[in-house]
């Protein structure tokens, strides 16, 4: 069922497809390819209607957190750290935000986070899966 709060919740990396030629593709130096490989990513969403506060924890303790509301500009950083301003967009029940070389969807899909982020072509797949 699609409800409001339909994204709320912690999802662990579980596995992804299309990795190296992606980052490759945005030109994401060789130590944070390292890093972000098999990474277990804890995601952690909270969704109060229209206003998101999207967290990345990585092993040994970095967080990135992202704070938006759909529709409206916000603030936010890449995976490689890099800040920038996007406005995340709601199409079909999906998240949908422009970052500076690549366009990121997200979606709940059964009961998974599913992320797939595109760039020239070259489309990288994460799924995490619901821990809490």
């Amino acid at each position: 069922p699609k409800g409001t709060m339909a994204f709320t919740g912690k999802y662990e990396f579980e596995g992804d497809e299309n990795y190296d030629p992606f980052v490759q593709k945005i030109g994401l130096s060789s130590d944070k390819v390292e890093m972000g490989r098999n990474c277990k990513i804890v995601t952690e969403v909270v969704q109060n209607g229209n206003d998101f506060t999207w967290t990345q924890h990585f092993p040994g303790g970095r967080t990135t957190t992202n704070t938006f509301t759909v529709g409206q500009e916000a603030d936010m950083e890449t995976m490689g750290g890099k800040k920038f301003k996007a406005t995340v967009k709601m199409e079909d029940g999906k998240l949908v935000a422009d970052f500076p070389n690549y366009r990121h969807t997200a979606e709940i899909s059964g009961g998974k986070l599913v992320e797939i982020s595109t760039s020239s072509g070259v489309v990288y797949k994460r799924t995490s899966k619901k821990i809490a």
